[in-house]
């Protein structure tokens, strides 16, 4: 089970390599950009992500391989959405894993759905979004996240949705490689906060009634 997992997980992350990942440095720094809609191949599953990851990324990455020619799509990241709290215990997490695909791809095959049951497409909606690129284990994020939270409250923006994360780069082929050197990308959508609307005064108008 354990070597399934890690052959899993090298499908997924082995096509970072090659990439050139000096153009998500900038996201070093915290950006707050437009993001289009993507269409997604979405797996929910629940429990601790170190035993959902290989059934769900097993399931999206299998799928695309074989809707792959048909549509014509090149392989990019997947990502995955977290609805629970970081403190929830892990045995209670739910991760939405996703893999984007071609917007001609609108249905899942009847023999993939046989196989693959829990698998839907849908589109994920973004509009204005936070953004952070972490270099790290999944396990030093922390800071990193809470460096996003500050910047989005200071930017005068507040969360509209659910923590995601795209996985740009990870585990190698035979193992979990050098966590130091993993990449990917903290997002949440946001939303600008809009200042409370002050009533106008009355005292000016007292007065003028006072003194007539």
């Amino acid at each position: 089970m354990k070597t399934k997992l890690v052959l899993l997980l090298a499908i997924i992350f082995l096509m970072g390599c090659g990439k050139k990942f000096e153009e998500y440095e900038y996201l070093s720094d915290p950006q707050i950009s437009e993001k289009a809609p993507q269409k997604m191949l979405v797996y929910e599953a629940k429990g601790d992500p170190n035993e959902t990851v290989g059934e769900a990324f097993g399931a999206l990455i299998s799928t695309f391989f074989k809707l792959k020619k048909a549509h014509d799509m090149d392989m990019v990241a997947p990502r995955a959405r977290w609805p629970k709290s970081a403190d929830t215990p892990k045995d209670q997490w739910v991760g939405i894993y996703a893999m984007p695909m071609a917007e001609t791809v609108t249905e899942i095959p009847a023999e993939i759905l046989s196989e693959h049951p829990a698998l839907i497409l849908e589109t994920w909606e973004y509009g204005l979004v936070a953004e952070i690129l972490h270099k790290g284990s999944y396990t030093s994020e922390g800071p990193t996240v809470e460096r996003l939270h500050q910047f989005i409250t200071d930017s005068g923006y507040e969360i509209a949705g659910l923590h995601e994360e795209e996985y740009l780069k990870g585990p190698g082929m035979f193992g979990p490689g050098n966590p130091d050197k993993y990449y990917t990308i903290i997002r949440y959508p946001v939303a600008r906060i809009v200042p409370p609307v002050e009533e106008p005064s009355t005292e000016a108008v007292e007065v003028e009634e006072t003194e007539g």
